[in-house]
């Protein structure tokens, strides 16, 4: 309670001393009535109304006065914005400094600070404002607080209006999580779409088109076998080392945009579509429906892409493997497929892309790339072959020679130095992938490799060239031999173990053959029999 001279700032020590000698009883030979008379003469101070001029005699009187003349309970907005001390004086201090009429008081919304929330409103608008020595604490912690519905009011203890507060909050906040959330997942349910319906349609065929011995060992993986091969092509990196790969890309780009007639109305099958570039050439060339399918998540980016381009009315995608799904469609007229892996047939896709041929290409139909061959030519690299052979007969004066045999089972795959090659090439495969058997990708053959110069041949390399050429106007070729633009797929080196000495013109004949490793039919066993030495050795490329 202040006292009587608490409300003069201006008078002295000495009248405050005397106005509480005259004013109140002292503590001797008085009674509790003297005391209270002094409450009385205290009370009668006057209190402003918050909203008009008129003067009450408490803060419980301006409070009812609030209510029943300007229809806004101080009280039960303070308890419903869960003012503390400080937040009540802002409110009070606020209102004081801007009278704003209580019709436009609200609450504020969620997330944003009350025009009453700056600390230039702790600053008292009156001095010694009764209101702001009030103690609101009271109301908070003991009143119940009155929800307003439709339909009836809803008196709530206080601690169970703010649990429900908190909970309300709360569930605001997982909102706005939730609906980013939601539009992600309306999305894929868009991508996906057309997933479940080629699985159904799949489902509905898989009696007629089971899957035969013949259709090959890639064919007959289970998808949990082959989910390693297809993650590795879910990650943006390789599919951007592919792309900046301008030999590769530029190549079936010249093809398909310089031989529009094969793709004019045509309906497309893109093997293995990737990001989809190669879908979305086919469809700029006039091609009627391009299907594109994939089994990595890179599907997904593709429809995006597709969709950028503004290209989703010729281009429809399928997430699957080829050997799973069901087309939309009966035939198609041209197949598609960036499938080549080192040494060509590293991955096995071509085995995918065989399937797809059998299945749904109709007669006279292509398949592009259609011809594709593998040499070899013979390598001279001492210096490498020292750091990486004959490294192991004396590593810091100990012999570790059991390891030699390990560095040559490996085949590796690198960027060999043209200038190291030192036979002419010798051709050991020629693929056509319009009439070629899944069968037929496992072979053995000879070879020869005549001697350009003098020197110590160290290993042999292996690379593939490719030719775009049925009824094409324009044929397109490229080469990843040694002496070509470099590309990605590099060249394949099988080191020897044991180097041979050649003269200009020798000849270093042999037999080598390539098969898919029974346990990992996406990886290769290579043997080559060397006849002028005797070696025979098993390569790995895995």
């Amino acid at each position: 309670m202040a006292d009587s001279g608490d409300s003069k700032g201006a008078a002295s020590e000495s009248a405050v001393a005397e106005s509480d000698a005259m004013d109140c009883p002292s503590l001797e030979g008085s009674d509790d009535s003297d005391w209270e008379e002094c409450d009385d003469d205290e009370s009668g101070a006057s209190v402003l109304c918050l909203f008009c001029k008129e003067e009450l005699v408490s803060a419980e009187d301006v409070f009812q006065h609030c209510k029943t003349e300007h229809q806004f309970d101080v009280q039960k907005f303070v308890i419903k914005n869960n003012f503390d001390m400080y937040g009540y004086i802002k409110f009070i201090n606020y209102i004081r400094s801007k009278k704003p009429p209580p019709t436009s008081i609200s609450e504020s919304p969620p997330g944003t600070e009350a025009p009453w929330g700056s600390d230039q409103y702790l600053q008292p608008v009156l001095q010694d404002d009764p209101l702001l020595f009030y103690d609101v604490e009271e109301w908070t912690n003991q009143a119940p607080v009155t929800m307003e519905t439709e339909e009836s009011d809803i008196t709530l203890p206080v601690q169970q209006y703010r649990a429900l507060l908190e909970r309300l909050h709360q569930a605001e906040a997982r909102s706005e999580v939730t609906e980013g959330q939601l539009h992600d997942a309306l999305k894929d349910i868009d991508r996906l779409r057309q997933t479940a319906k080629t699985f159904i349609l799949s489902d509905q065929s898989k009696d007629q088109h089971a899957l035969q011995p013949s259709h090959g060992a890639v064919a007959q993986l289970r998808e949990d076998e082959d989910a390693a091969y297809f993650s590795s092509y879910s990650h943006f990196s390789i599919h951007m080392d592919m792309l900046q790969d301008k030999v590769r890309t530029e190549s079936y780009r010249d093809f398909i945009m310089t031989n529009q007639h094969l793709f004019k109305d045509k309906v497309v099958l893109d093997v293995g579509c990737g990001t989809g570039i190669l879908s979305m050439f086919a469809a700029r060339a006039g091609a009627s429906q391009v299907i594109a399918v994939d089994q990595s998540e890179i599907i997904y980016k593709a429809m995006d892409i597709v969709r950028e381009n503004n290209l989703d009315h010729v281009i429809k995608l399928i997430k699957g493997r080829v050997e799973d799904i069901q087309l939309p469609v009966e035939k198609v007229d041209v197949i598609i497929s960036e499938w080549m892996g080192y040494f060509l047939l590293f991955e096995s896709m071509l085995d995918t892309v065989l399937y797809a041929r059998d299945r749904w290409l109709a007669p006279g139909g292509s398949v592009y790339p259609d011809r594709c061959t593998i040499s070899l030519v013979a390598i001279g690299d001492t210096k490498m072959h020292s750091n990486r052979v004959a490294f192991w007969d004396d590593v810091y004066g100990f012999k570790m020679t059991c390891m030699r045999s390990d560095v040559t089972k490996e085949g590796s795959v690198e960027e060999i130095d043209p200038e190291t090659v030192m036979s002419e090439p010798s051709l050991i495969r020629m693929v056509d992938c319009c009439s070629v058997s899944v069968a037929e990708l496992d072979f053995t053959a000879d070879f020869s490799l005549k001697a350009t110069r003098d020197g110590t041949c160290t290993g042999i390399g292996g690379y593939f060239d490719i030719v775009f050429e049925k009824d094409c106007t324009n044929k397109v070729y490229f080469s990843t031999a040694p002496n070509c633009m470099k590309t990605h797929w590099k060249q394949t080196l099988f080191l020897l173990e044991k180097p041979v000495d050649m003269k200009q013109g020798d000849l270093m004949s042999g037999k080598i053959s390539v098969k898919k490793n029974k346990k990992d039919p996406r990886a290769l066993v290579v043997r080559i029999e060397i006849t002028n030495t005797g070696q025979v050795l098993d390569f790995q490329l895995q």
